[in-house]
């Protein structure tokens, strides 16, 4: 079972990691909860029915991880729109993250929150020297998933990684190119989320 999840009876799924992917991990998670934030527009409240009605932003994120993460709903899959049907896109997908964005950014705060709770409370049963085997319910396997999902863009879009030929060129990076360990990161944690993935599946 080491480095891929398996499902558990019942439903579930289990992978054994050593103490180095413990600690990448949680520093990913961290980081990537740091990054999304409360978001632009969102106003911290002991009332949660008053954040309920708190609009989000309406312009996408400056940063390009955010714009990867939260990206327009609304865009021309034909290719670059007129002016006036590109103005027309901007305005629908400026409404639409404003009813949806905060949502969206606690959705994904929840699950890399999930993932660091777990990581900090592990105390399954041993997997060797220096690991342990983490053991996710189903909830939590969808959490780890969405969380997954999201660090992969993050790292990707850090790395410029637009489609499939972009990966293929990944594994090509000489040992002493400095965004190598990204890379490996990056393709670390897509076998996790493929093989978490083929778990939840019927």
């Amino acid at each position: 079972m080491p480095g891929t999840f398996e499902p558990l009876p019942g439903g579930g799924a289990a992978v054994a990691l050593d103490d180095v992917e413990i600690s990448i991990i949680r520093s990913l998670a961290v980081q990537l909860l740091e990054l999304i934030g409360p978001g632009p527009g969102a106003e911290t409240s002991d009332d949660p029915l008053a954040e309920l009605f708190t609009d989000g932003p309406s312009e996408p994120p400056a940063d390009p991880v955010l714009r990867r993460l939260f990206p327009d709903a609304y865009s021309d899959p034909e290719g670059t729109p007129g002016p006036e049907q590109a103005e027309e896109q901007r305005a629908y997908s400026a409404e639409f993250r404003r009813y949806t964005e905060n949502d969206l950014r606690a959705g994904k705060r929840e699950s890399a929150l999930a993932v660091i709770r777990t990581l900090d409370g592990l105390s399954a049963e041993s997997a060797g020297d220096g690991g342990a085997v983490l053991k996710l319910d189903p909830d939590e396997s969808r959490q780890w998933l969405g969380a997954l999902n999201d660090l992969r863009l993050a790292i990707g879009s850090r790395l410029d990684i637009t489609d499939e030929d972009d990966t293929e060129l990944l594994y090509r990076l000489p040992d002493e190119d400095p965004r190598k360990p990204m890379v490996m990161a990056y393709l670390w944690l897509g076998g996790l989320q493929e093989t978490l993935v083929s778990t939840l599946m019927p």
